[in-house]
């Protein structure tokens, strides 16, 4: 029986507190009934209006919670609990400009309040406020030391200062307070990986996951180590278990971009960072992960909106909008807009270092150079102590001071973020070598010698490969057949990979192909590349390790043409050892086994010398297109079957996408200054040299280059910036 006296019974402070107490006891109708009563003899009675908007919030109606809450906290004397509740509740709608308002309301009117200090350090800390968010973190654990979620948050504001020794010392009070801390654990698994731990990373997020199966953030952790090892298969895993429960979580949806993108998926990169966007149009990752969708799309002007987008917007997302800014204008070849966006960056946020790596590759430092000064500063061991922020810091400085004409300290610098690279990665140089050599078994000269390759394959004669070592010259080969107005530049395409991939291991489903079977691969592979020619006569896919499969496509596509670029072997391995690259390269982080990897790919290359079909492969010598270049750009767009093109001695002004680490030489005029590079700095390439054979490395002078035959003045060099 109801033993609750009537409502009008009973006065408004008993109806209050007979409405706490029901909702304390879980009994939800009661309570609210009460409110009601209360709201219509009072409205906007500040304590109905808080209870209220709690029961809201636990009912996931976070707009009525939070109109709720203002109400209550419009009370003259509204305690500051309200404003600190709903500084949170704003928080968690993305309203932080509102949430650190109130949150400011509530510790001005109690100092005491842990709840506040608390809440408003964590609003701070996502506005990116990271030195007052501090603060308030600090505050809350001097006021209640053994408040576990409070190490927890001040870990994380301390992260996110870049002091991670001095996070993960916070993140173990927390577990020793609360050793079964889900989110302490989850929050120690991304601190691993930003340390380069990511077997640590897993087994962190693994074990939080275990004591809260649904917490979110543990997933996204675990993909973010797996995605620190280039494991895009297990990132992608992960980021889908969390969505199979959630499908709506935001954070999933803008990891699960990621993935997709490396996997060229890129329509469903697109489709996840749309769906995050509408259900928070005002969060501003989600507006950077879809201009990253749009921009690995091609579609420039979009991207570059987006972006522009999320710098207006409030949170975490302002530096890297700023940053994928720059490098949207490196790609499309609007160097100085992009050198005035990494250096905007640089006045807001000193310690970027994605703003220091992009603009060391836009400038050419001289001695004394301040910015030489400042990355240097950077590397103290309390500023930047993130692993990958420290690997690429290192390669910017070894560039800048190469440039300088300081070699000792380049290669100081070339060394460390070597080996620092080198010790995330799995590579074995003698299964590689015994890999390289099954390929060149797995297609001997009999395979192109068969009466049914003509009738078995695609027979499509739309796609150019152009395959070598990477920095070997394929970017500039690429830009000059691009330059030509029936070709269709295509860029860097793992495609032909993914194709292979997905029928089995190779080289070993070779000798299991059927002609029908291969002439799949080839369908497979056209059918993909048509619609990204825009209807031109040839399409370029210039991915370097093609190398690998050039038997295949010749088996595959036997009317494709295959361009290898080759260059002077010093000289290419010294350039890959100079730079960190976006796609793993996992030969290159060490001298010897650079120079191990080179030697392997010289001998398949011999080998595809010997069987593949001439008039469908052909070899350029980077030296010999820059020494000379007319002849030899004429013989490569014949061997396209095309007429010559006067667009194509003019490469650099050609106006296209081009995303890779030789993207600002490519929109250069020729030039010599690379050839014979390595002999300036043979000293400190002893292992390399080793590995390669080579007793002594000429140091060749630089030489003018040739004239183009319809010009009558010699090319320059082009003006460097300083």
């Amino acid at each position: 029986m109801n033993t609750t006296p009537p409502q009008q019974q009973i006065s408004m402070e008993q109806a209050l507190a007979q409405a706490q107490a029901h909702w304390n006891a879980g009994q939800a109708d009661q309570a609210e009934r009460l409110c009601q009563h209360v709201l219509a003899i009072w409205p906007g009675q500040s304590d109905a209006s808080h209870l209220m908007g709690l029961m809201a919030h636990a009912y996931g109606n976070l707009p009525v919670a939070i109109d709720h809450l203002q109400r209550a906290c419009q009370a003259p004397r509204a305690p500051a609990t309200y404003l600190s509740n709903l500084a949170e509740m704003c928080r968690q709608a993305g309203r932080l400009v509102d949430a650190e308002a109130a949150g400011r309301r509530a510790i001005a009117i109690d100092h005491g309040l842990v709840a506040g200090w608390n809440n408003l350090g964590i609003i701070l800390q996502e506005a990116g406020k990271f030195d007052e968010s501090l603060t308030c973190l600090e505050q809350v654990v001097m006021l209640k030391p053994d408040y576990p979620e409070a190490q927890n948050n001040l870990a994380n504001t301390l992260k996110r200062l870049g002091r991670l020794a001095d996070a993960r010392r916070h993140y173990e009070i927390a577990l020793s307070l609360a050793p079964h801390y889900a989110e302490a654990l989850s929050n120690l698994s991304n601190l691993a990986t930003d340390m380069g731990q990511p077997q640590e990373a897993l087994a962190y997020a693994r074990q939080a996951i275990d004591i809260n199966p649904r917490l979110a953030d543990a997933y996204i952790n675990a993909a973010a180590a797996e995605q620190s090892r280039g494991d895009d298969g297990e990132t992608l895993r992960w980021v889908d278990k969390l969505l199979a429960f959630n499908p709506q979580h935001i954070g999933g949806l803008l990891v699960r971009t990621v993935p997709l993108r490396h996997l060229d998926r890129l329509d469903e990169a697109l489709e996840a960072a749309r769906r995050a966007v509408t259900l928070a149009p005002e969060n501003g990752e989600a507006h950077v992960a879809m201009g990253e969708a749009l921009q690995a799309l091609g579609r420039t002007d979009d991207a570059l909106a987006a972006y522009d987008r999320a710098t207006k917007l409030p949170g975490l997302a302002l530096e890297k909008a700023m940053v994928n800014r720059g490098i949207c204008l490196v790609e499309i070849g609007e160097t100085a807009a992009a050198r005035a966006a990494f250096e905007q960056v640089l006045a807001l946020f000193p310690r970027s270092i994605s703003a220091w790596f992009n603009l060391s590759d836009l400038v050419t430092f001289q001695p004394g150079d301040p910015a030489i000064a400042a990355m240097e500063a950077l590397l103290a061991p309390t500023v930047i102590q993130a692993r990958n922020d420290r690997t690429a810091l290192h390669f910017a400085l070894g560039k800048a001071w190469l440039d300088s004409g300081n070699a000792e300290r380049a290669f100081h610098h070339f060394q460390e973020g070597n080996r620092q690279k080198r010790a995330t990665l799995s590579y074995n140089p003698d299964a590689i070598e015994r890999w390289v050599q099954s390929i060149a078994d797995a297609f001997p000269a009999s395979v192109f010698a068969a009466p049914d390759i003509a009738e078995g394959a695609a027979g499509d004669d739309l796609p150019v490969f152009v395959i070598g070592m990477p920095r070997s010259g394929t970017t500039l080969v690429e830009q000059v057949l691009a330059s030509h107005a029936q070709v269709q530049g295509g860029g860097e395409l793992a495609l032909l990979n993914r194709i292979v991939d997905r029928i089995g291991p190779y080289p070993a489903i070779v000798g299991q192909l059927t002609p029908a079977g291969f002439a799949a691969i080839g369908h497979q592979y056209v059918e993909h590349v048509r619609t990204l020619s825009n209807g031109k006569r040839r399409f370029v896919d210039k991915m370097p390790s093609n190398f690998l499969y050039a038997g295949l496509i010749a088996r595959s596509l036997p009317q494709a043409r295959i361009i290898h670029v080759r260059r002077n072997a010093a000289d290419t391995c010294f350039s890959c050892y100079t730079k960190l690259f976006t796609r793993e390269q996992l030969f290159t982080y060490d001298l010897a086994e650079l120079g191990r990897f080179y030697r392997d790919y010289e001998k398949l290359m011999a080998h595809w010398r010997r069987v593949l079909p001439p008039d469908r492969f052909i070899e350029v010598d980077y030296e010999d297109l820059v020494g000379d270049f007319e002849p030899q750009a004429r013989r490569l767009i014949d061997f396209l079957g095309l007429n010559w093109d006067p667009a194509c001695t003019d490469f650099h002004k050609t106006k296209r996408i081009i995303r890779t680490a030789s993207v600002n030489q490519a929109r250069e005029p020729l030039f010599t200054r690379s050839i014979g590079r390595a002999g300036r700095y043979a000293a400190h390439l002893a292992p390399l040299l080793a590995a390669l054979g080579i007793e002594e490395v000429p140091v060749v002078a630089e030489k003018p280059v040739k004239a183009a035959r319809r010009t009558a003045r010699p090319a320059k060099e082009p003006a460097r910036q300083a």
